[in-house]
C-alpha cells in the first residue's frame, strides 16, 4: 500500500535522481535507506545527505515499495518538495548566462512519462535551455519522470503552459524559429540550421503534431527511413534533432 504525500511533497527514487538532487542542492525532508546498503552501493548518498544535514531513516525493503509502489527504486528514497515549474524568462536567462543562442523543446501533449524523461535526458546533454509543456493533456513533472531522467530533471527548467500555440506566437516575437517533425511536405533533418534560436517541436506519441501547432512551425523535417518501420518513438526523434542541432553548433574538429 503506498503511504499518502504530505501536501507540496513527493517521494524521489532512484540512485542517480537521488544522487542530483543531492548535488543540486535541492529542499529534501528524509531520506530512507534500505537496511543493509547504507555502507554499500549508497554509501556516498548517505554521506551527502549527513553533510546537508538531512535526516536519514535505515528501512526495510518493503518500507521502500510502500513509499513508491515500485521496486525499482535500487534501495533509496528521498521526500522532497514537489517539482516547481519555471518561466519563459527562465530559459532566456540561462541561454545568455551560458552565452549561448536559445534552444528549447516543445513537447505537444505528450503523454508517456518515460518520453518526457528521456528527453529531460538529452535536452540537458545537448545543452538545452528548456522544455515547454502544455497543461492539459500531457505529462507532468512526476517521480517516473524523474527516474527515467536520472537526474537531468534537476538541470533543465520545465516550463508549463496554458496555450502552446499562444506561447509559439510569443516566443517567435522574441526570435525563436520553430522546427516541427511531420512526413509530409517536409525537409530531410539534415538540411535543418542549428545555429539558429530554435525551438524544436515534438508531438504526442500517437497523432504526432496538432493540426494548429503544425501550422506554427517555420519549419517542417522528417527522419529518412530506410528500413520497415514508419515512424520512430517520440523521445528518439527528440534525440536525434536536438544532436542535429548539436552537430551545427558545435562541430567536430580534430
Amino acid at each position: 500500500m503506498i503511504e499518502p504525500l504530505e501536501e507540496g511533497q513527493d517521494f524521489l527514487y532512484g540512485r542517480n535522481p537521488v544522487l542530483e538532487a543531492l548535488r543540486t542542492g535541492r529542499e529534501m525532508n528524509k531520506l530512507f535507506i534500505q537496511e543493509g546498503q547504507q555502507k554499500g552501493p549508497l554509501a556516498v548518498i548517505h554521506a551527502m545527505a549527513k553533510e546537508a544535514g538531512v535526516q536519514t531513516q535505515i528501512v526495510p525493503r518493503s518500507k521502500l515499495h510502500g513509499l513508491t509502489g515500485s521496486d525499482n527504486h535500487q534501495g533509496v528514497v528521498a521526500a522532497v518538495a514537489a517539482y516547481e515549474y519555471a518561466e519563459l524568462d527562465d530559459i532566456f536567462a540561462l541561454a545568455e548566462k551560458k552565452d549561448e543562442t536559445p534552444l528549447m523543446i516543445l513537447l505537444d501533449e505528450l503523454e508517456d512519462p518515460h518520453n518526457l524523461g528521456s528527453i529531460l535526458r538529452t535536452a540537458d546533454a545537448v545543452g538545452a535551455h528548456g522544455v515547454i509543456i502544455p497543461k492539459r493533456r500531457s505529462v507532468g513533472l512526476t517521480q517516473v519522470v524523474a527516474k527515467a531522467s536520472t537526474g537531468a530533471i534537476e538541470h533543465i527548467p520545465v516550463v508549463r503552459v496554458t496555450n502552446l500555440t499562444r506561447t509559439m506566437e510569443d516566443l517567435k516575437k522574441k526570435g525563436i524559429w520553430f522546427v516541427g517533425t511531420d512526413a509530409r511536405e517536409s525537409d530531410d533533418y539534415r538540411t535543418l540550421d542549428g545555429t539558429m534560436p530554435l525551438g524544436i517541436v515534438i508531438g504526442s506519441e500517437g497523432k504526432g503534431m496538432s493540426r494548429l501547432v503544425r501550422e506554427k512551425c517555420d519549419f517542417l523535417v522528417h527522419l529518412p527511413m530506410a528500413g520497415h518501420v514508419t515512424s520512430l518513438n517520440a523521445s528518439v526523434a527528440a534525440s536525434l534533432l536536438l544532436y542535429e542541432v548539436y552537430r551545427t553548433r558545435k562541430p567536430y574538429s580534430r
